[in-house]
């Protein structure tokens, strides 16, 4: 079959879910047997998000090719099970750049370069670049930002483009915002009709309109907007609050939604989607009646989506193990040596979570040593295992002014450094290991317990590695380097003996954890922790 393009574009407010959205069709699509990818085009002009600061966008995702992508590649993964790649999110930064590159060498022949042909050109470029591999029935493209963005403008006029090119290949899903005024109790329309007709000023027709609502849309009313913004009745769905993200596949097919995208595209609507695993999935987790109370603790906790991949990662093996999760945040700036027990003495386990910088870190170290002198079960995640290191060279080793050199140049136990071939490079983004790496672990170590192999790939985004000068040292004393880097022999897994759970790891699990398949490391940590809670209360 020829490949189909689907759109998503979102009006009258940003933050209502578009990539949930593409998500949920991308999981409906894919239940019903099609090959099925997702891009995102941002229109901010980094070249990506790997530069931006958490307080501006959230957490920075990463691809298995070592691509810095927007958190909602993230929810890609997560529902559908694919693996991204740099080609799955494209910003107005790479879009510009490919442009300024191509005038430089001349391949525009001393023309004017100008918004439309050429930037126009090279987005519906990267939009049909998946397409060409002939790897995808469908390729769903969701379009950043919201209807009437000068910055959004470029990517919607390709989209426009597109349309006449594809005919019946193609579709348009927009995603609007339907409020309910509190004072006279109604719900408006107006905000949906003026999205929907700012998308018809730039020669859009949506072909489906997702209405985005905290209270239930009666039929009348999604009959009148059908009618005010030239859309069949039956291709106006709503998408309610629901207690997970993880019901919204499940409301869409309800209304028909994947049935209709079918039919729109010319395709035979055969059977139901195979979705019996993912209900599964949802009656675990609302028939869990025993929590597992766990503790976050970040510099960035403050912010919703900061570590939200951790976060889900944690939910999906909390609800296969049957519990239901109570995670709380606890910003490492407000830990010290005198406060920790009272914060954590009530968790039954403990993330020390990643980040860059020194803000943070002696909170950090002091959990650390608290949930290795109890005993309570301790994941860390990239810094979070080299806080680990540093905080078993302090107190274990002896090393008082131990440290790593991102936080310290001056220190003499440098048990965390950059590797020597790093450091005389100046770009800063040639010394990051990003995207995924082999790693062999120690046969009977609880990571290679956990995966049920002792080799694995996972993804990486850091700068700084453990200093394998010190490795017999640590060993020495207890904390073993369970997981190695076959090819370049970095460490990029300790445990420490004689303790039920802790393990720190140089990559980041939560990239790889899914709904359908979570991370082995996060659900064997929370047996750990439900092991934990349920000694204390013995």
């Amino acid at each position: 079959m020829e490949t189909k393009y689907i759109f998503v574009t979102g009006g009258v407010v940003s933050s209502i879910g578009k990539g949930i959205i593409s998500s949920s069709i991308a999981c409906l699509l894919k239940a019903r047997g099609f090959r099925v990818t997702i891009q995102k085009f941002d229109p901010y002009l980094n070249v990506d998000p790997g530069t931006l600061n958490p307080y501006e966008h959230g957490e920075c995702y990463v691809t298995v090719d070592g691509h810095e992508a927007d958190l909602d590649l993230g929810h890609y993964e997560r529902f559908t099970d694919i693996k991204t790649t740099r080609a799955n999110n494209i910003t107005s930064g790479r879009i510009y750049q490919a442009v300024i590159d191509k005038e430089r060498r001349g391949d525009y022949l001393g023309k004017t370069v100008q918004v439309i042909p050429h930037v126009t050109d090279e987005i519906k470029r990267r939009i049909k670049q998946l397409g060409l591999s002939g790897n995808f029935d469908f390729i769903i493209t969701e379009i950043g930002g919201t209807v009437g963005d000068i910055e959004s403008l470029p990517f919607l006029e390709s989209v426009r483009q597109l349309r006449w090119e594809m005919s019946q290949n193609s579709l348009c899903v927009h995603l609007t915002y339907v409020p309910f005024i509190q004072a006279a109790k109604e719900l408006k329309t107006k905000p949906t009709q003026h999205s929907v007709k700012k998308l018809q000023e730039l020669g859009i027709q949506p072909d489906v309109l997702v209405l985005r609502t905290e209270h239930d849309i009666p039929a009348d009313v999604r009959r009148k907007i059908a009618l005010f913004c030239n859309v069949m009745p039956e291709a106006v769905v709503q998408s309610p609050d629901v207690p997970t993200i993880y019901e919204v596949p499940i409301v869409m097919h309800r209304q028909h939604f994947d049935e209709f995208i079918l039919r729109k595209t010319g395709l035979p609507v055969e059977g139901q989607p195979h979705m019996q695993p993912w209900l599964d999935f949802l009656a675990k987790m609302h028939s869990a009646d025993k929590d597992v109370n766990i503790a976050l603790v970040g510099k960035y906790v403050e912010l919703q989506d900061a570590y939200k991949s951790i976060d889900e990662s944690l939910l999906q093996a909390a609800t296969y193990n049957d519990r239901r999760l109570r995670l709380t945040d606890i910003h490492s700036e407000r830990v010290d040596d005198r406060n920790v027990e009272s914060l954590l003495k009530d968790f039954d386990g403990v993330i020390i979570a990643p980040g860059f910088g020194s803000r943070g870190v002696a909170g950090k170290l002091s959990a650390i040593k608290y949930c290795r002198e109890n005993k309570v079960p301790v994941l860390g995640i990239c810094l979070g295992m080299q806080c680990m290191v540093i905080e078993f060279a302090r107190n274990v080793l002896g090393w008082d002014d131990a440290d790593s050199t991102e936080m310290n140049h001056a220190t003499y136990h440098n048990v965390i450094d950059l590797m020597e071939e790093q450091k005389n490079i100046s770009n800063l983004g040639g010394t990051m290991r990003l995207g995924a790496y082999d790693c062999r672990l120690a046969p009977d170590s609880i990571p290679a317990k956990a995966y049920g192999k002792t080799d694995i790939s996972e993804r990486h985004r850091h700068r700084y590695e453990f200093n394998n000068d010190y490795r017999q040292e640590f060993e020495d004393a207890g904390m073993m380097c369970v997981g190695e880097n076959p090819a370049a022999h970095l460490v990029e897994v300790v445990q420490v003996k004689d303790h039920p759970w802790m393990v720190g790891v140089q990559y980041h699990p939560e990239y790889s954890s899914t709904v359908l398949n979570p991370n082995p490391l996060f659900l064997d940590f929370i047996r750990a922790a439900i092991r934990h809670g349920e000694s204390r209360e013995a």
